[in-house]
């Protein structure tokens, strides 16, 4: 996978995140309007309605993690009101503990490395992102791991000996991005932590 091919990905992750938001947003208002006016009421449109928010939330998520990335700057309160929103309907709670505005592409690496966290944390944990100087550390900690470790190992040296499923692709992601971003990527494991810093 080269530079090339990242903008690739990132471009067919921001068009499908781009048409998929707006119907998302569509069946939203429409329930809204019909919560208003007491039209249906009760489990199934609670159900519906926890549904769509979190099919929504996990939308501006991927947007951010597999879309097309500039330097602009994401303030605190977007990008932890959106990691709320993505933690509304997961197991994996997640501390953003920057105070600062960061550029867009940055926190599109932080993302995609939370991702990575949350894939060795199956019953849940947390995940804390924080930065030391131009360094950032994402580390997720939970009383019981599932850690890949050819994942985790491969993470680092970009070549990976097996065949990627869908749901470790942030694992070829965050190196290349990083690469492009002209930063590397270190992974560290143990029994209950698993920790990303680039």
């Amino acid at each position: 996978m080269g530079a090339s091919d990242v903008n690739l990905a990132e471009l067919i992750g921001s068009r499908i995140c781009h048409d998929l938001i707006s119907p998302i947003g569509a069946i939203t208002n429409g329930l809204e309007l019909l919560d208003m006016v007491g039209a249906v009421q009760g489990p199934e449109m609670e159900l519906i309605s926890g549904s769509v928010g979190s099919a929504g939330a996990r939308i501006r998520f991927f947007r951010v993690a597999f879309g097309s990335a500039s330097d602009q700057p994401l303030g605190r309160a977007e990008i932890t009101e959106l990691l709320n929103d993505v933690e509304r309907a997961g197991r994996v709670r997640v501390n953003w503990n920057l105070t600062e505005p960061v550029p867009r592409n940055q926190v599109k690496l932080a993302f995609l490395a939370l991702m990575c966290c949350e894939s060795a944390m199956p019953l849940g944990g947390t995940v804390d992102v924080t930065s030391q100087g131009a360094n950032w550390i994402v580390t997720g900690s939970a009383d019981k791991l599932n850690v890949d470790s050819d994942l985790w190992k491969h993470v680092v040296t970009e070549r990976f000996p097996n065949k990627l499923t869908p749901a470790q692709v942030q694992f070829a992601l965050l190196p290349e991005t990083a690469k492009t971003m002209g930063r590397r990527v270190a992974a560290e494991t143990t029994a209950t932590r698993v920790s990303l810093r680039f």
